[in-house]
């Protein structure tokens, strides 16, 4: 990270609620081209979440605690807030002398931007202020939320937008939080109704939706540049009798993960 920082653009896609099974079995079947044609592999990563909410999930992402490899650690961290005793932090390691990942990269010379998509980014509350906060632009609107079948189309455009405003010679962080996947998304899956509710089916539906936008986004950014993309926490349709996230339940914990360089 010491080589990428300061060099590349860098990235990080947070695809809102996507579970691991449900990821690797559409990668597997074909189902998700353009993610498969830039993970490592072309296969997802199994990891943990450092969160079971949003919130929680990206408080911690955003000081440089991205999910963690699902096997024993310690795990050194791409990124990591200068403090003592830190076992994760490695000499590979892009060290920051700031309380969040924003902010260190900001000191570093980068162009900060929030895209954000579920309600924790809306701006409208104190509360869906404070991670945007941490930007120096935060852009949200109502079309980039849960309720837009379309919404991530609306952000890409968005983004599109921002970059033609950076100089060529600014590095940029760019934070997108896609809302696809988080309930409401049955309005994905051909034939289902409101009263059918969301179910594993279109949360499937919803990534494969989400997987044509994504392209368009990678086609789009900026080279050189590292890409983070990751779910920043499961969800539950009903194992053992839970229905949603901010609970500590296998399908919340284990995550998709990819990172990549595009060159």
């Amino acid at each position: 990270m010491n080589r990428i920082v300061g060099t590349h653009d860098i990235v990080l896609v947070t695809l809102d609620t996507l579970r691991h099974d449900v990821a690797e079995e559409l990668c597997a079947a074909g189902e998700t081209p353009n993610l498969a044609a830039v993970l490592p592999g072309g296969r997802w990563e199994k990891r943990h979440t450092p969160g079971s909410f949003t919130y929680a999930a990206h408080a911690a992402m955003l000081a440089g605690f991205l999910p963690t490899p699902a096997a024993p650690g310690p795990h050194p961290r791409l990124f990591a807030a200068a403090f003592p005793g830190s076992e994760t932090t490695a000499p590979q390691t892009w060290t920051f002398d700031a309380a969040d990942l924003p902010t260190g990269l900001a000191d570093a010379g980068y162009h900060t931007v929030c895209v954000g998509g579920v309600g924790f980014f809306n701006n409208r509350t104190a509360l869906g202020s404070a991670l945007p906060s941490l930007f120096a632009e935060a852009h949200w609107e109502p079309e980039f939320g849960v309720t837009d079948p379309d919404s991530l189309r609306h952000q890409v455009d968005r983004i599109v937008a921002v970059l033609a405003g950076l100089p060529a010679s600014r590095r940029l962080f760019l934070l997108l939080n896609v809302a696809v996947l988080h309930q409401p998304n049955w309005f994905y899956l051909p034939g289902a109704t409101r009263a059918d509710g969301d179910t594993r089916a279109s949360h499937a539906a919803a990534l494969r939706h989400a997987d044509a936008g994504l392209g368009r986004l990678f086609g789009l950014l900026r080279r050189p540049s590292l890409v983070i993309v990751c779910s920043d926490h499961g969800t539950a349709y009903g194992e053992d009798g839970h229905t949603g996230h901010r609970i500590g339940h296998e399908v919340v914990w284990t995550v998709p993960y990819g990172e990549f360089l595009l060159t």
